[in-house]
C-alpha cells in the first residue's frame, strides 16, 4: 500500500519540478532575449541591421569584390546569409567608396587602400579581387555621440535630473513616510491612500498642464522643472515604502536612544535612518529609474534642452533614423540605470531579507 501511495508522490512532485524548471526557463528566455537582441543591434553595421532575417550576431569581418563597371569600378559585398556577393556601387570615385565603406559596412577603408586594390585589379590577370576588412564593432557608438551633438550635455543632464528627483522624493517622502508611521492623527489613512491617486493620472496628463505653471515660474525646459514634475509620482510611492519600514523599526529604539541624552532629531539620524535604509534605497532605485526612462514628460517639457531618453528617441524617429544608432544610443542610456542598481544592491538585498550579496 505504501509502494502504491509513494509512486504517485513521487510523480506529481517530478511534474511540480518540471513545470518550475520550465517556468524559469521561460521567464529567463522573455528577459535575457530582448536585452540580447539590443546589444546585438547596437553592433550591427547599418547594411547588416536593415536585412531580413536580421543576423543574430553581427560579423567580425567585411568581404568584398571589386570588378569593372558601366560607371568605374563595381564594388560587391559578400551576404553571409545568402552565401553570394550583392552589388552596392558602381562609382569611379574612390572617396565614396571609403565612406560607403565606412558609414554602410562599419570598416574603416582608406583612399589609399583602395587605390592598392585598384592596381591589384589592373596589374593582375584576374577582372575581379577579393579582399576583406574588418570591422569596427564601436562604430555605432562613436557614430551616435558624433551625429547627436547633444548626447553628452543630454546625458549629463539626465544625470542631474534624475539626482535632484531623488533628493526630492526622499526628502519630502521619506519625512512624509516617517510622519505616516510614528504619529496618529485624524485621516491618516485616508491621506496615506490619497496620495496614490496621482500615480493614477498618466505622466503625459500631468505634463500638459505643468507646461503653463512651469513657464510662469522659470522652469521650463530646466533640469529643476522636469525634477519637479518627475517628483510628483516618485514622492507618493516613496511615503508608502518609508512608511512600511518605519513601522517595522521599533519606536523603542528611539527612546532608548533619548534616555541616553540624544535629542529627538538626533535619535532619527543616529538609530531610525540607518536602519531604515534599505527601504531609501528602493525608493531612490524607483526615484531613478522612473526619472531616467521617462520620454513623454520630457519631450513635452523641453525644447532645447532635452534629455537623453528624448535624444536616444528623436535618433530612431528624426533625420538620422538608423535604428543600429538608436540601439547603441539605448544601450549607453541602460548602463547608469545597471551601475545605479549594482551600486545599491547591498541595501536592497537587506530589503528582501538577505544581508550580503
Amino acid at each position: 500500500m505504501s509502494e502504491k501511495i509513494k509512486k504517485p508522490f513521487k510523480l506529481s512532485r517530478l511534474i511540480r519540478k518540471t513545470i518550475f524548471y520550465l517556468f524559469i526557463v521561460t521567464l529567463a528566455v522573455v528577459i535575457i532575449l530582448p536585452v540580447f537582441f539590443l546589444v546585438s543591434l547596437s553592433f550591427l553595421s547599418t547594411r547588416e541591421a536593415y536585412l531580413y532575417p536580421l543576423p543574430l550576431l553581427p560579423s567580425l569581418k567585411a568581404r568584398y569584390s571589386l570588378t569593372y563597371g558601366e560607371r568605374g569600378y563595381l564594388l560587391s559585398v559578400y551576404d553571409d546569409f545568402n552565401k553570394e556577393y550583392q552589388t552596392v556601387l558602381d562609382t569611379n570615385d574612390f572617396e565614396k567608396m571609403s565612406v560607403y565603406m565606412h558609414s554602410q559596412i562599419g570598416t574603416p577603408f582608406s583612399i589609399p587602400e583602395i587605390e592598392e586594390v585598384i592596381k591589384d585589379l589592373e596589374s593582375g590577370p584576374e577582372d575581379t579581387v577579393y579582399f576583406s576588412a574588418r570591422k569596427d564593432l564601436l562604430y555605432n557608438y562613436d557614430t551616435f555621440f558624433k551625429v547627436t551633438r547633444e548626447a553628452v550635455p543630454a546625458l549629463l543632464r539626465s544625470l542631474q535630473i534624475a539626482g535632484m528627483t531623488i533628493l526630492i522624493s526622499l526628502s519630502i517622502g521619506g519625512l512624509a513616510g516617517y510622519a505616516f508611521a510614528r504619529y496618529i492623527f485624524a485621516g491618516r489613512d485616508a491621506l496615506k491612500f490619497s496620495v496614490l491617486f496621482v500615480r493614477m493620472f498618466p505622466g503625459v496628463a500631468i505634463a500638459l498642464p505643468m507646461v503653463i505653471i512651469l513657464a510662469n515660474m522659470g522652469f521650463y525646459d530646466r533640469p529643476i522643472g522636469l525634477s519637479l514634475v518627475y517628483s510628483v509620482g516618485s514622492i507618493s510611492l516613496t511615503i508608502w515604502i518609508t512608511a512600511s519600514i518605519f513601522i517595522g523599526i521599533p519606536e523603542s529604539l528611539e527612546e532608548a536612544a533619548q534616555v541616553f541624552g540624544a535629542t529627538k532629531v538626533q535619535s532619527f539620524l543616529r538609530v531610525t535612518l540607518p536602519l531604515a535604509l534599505p527601504g531609501l534605497a528602493a525608493a531612490a532605485m524607483y526615484a531613478f529609474l522612473g526619472a531616467w526612462n521617462e520620454t513623454v514628460s520630457a519631450i513635452i517639457l523641453t525644447q532645447f534642452n532635452p534629455t537623453f531618453s528624448v535624444v536616444v528617441y528623436q535618433t530612431l524617429l528624426g533625420s538620422v533614423g538608423q535604428v543600429n544608432l538608436a540601439a547603441a544610443g539605448g544601450l549607453v542610456m541602460a548602463l547608469p540605470s545597471v551601475f545605479f542598481t549594482f551600486f545599491i544592491r547591498k541595501y536592497i538585498q537587506q530589503m528582501w531579507g538577505g544581508v550580503t550579496i
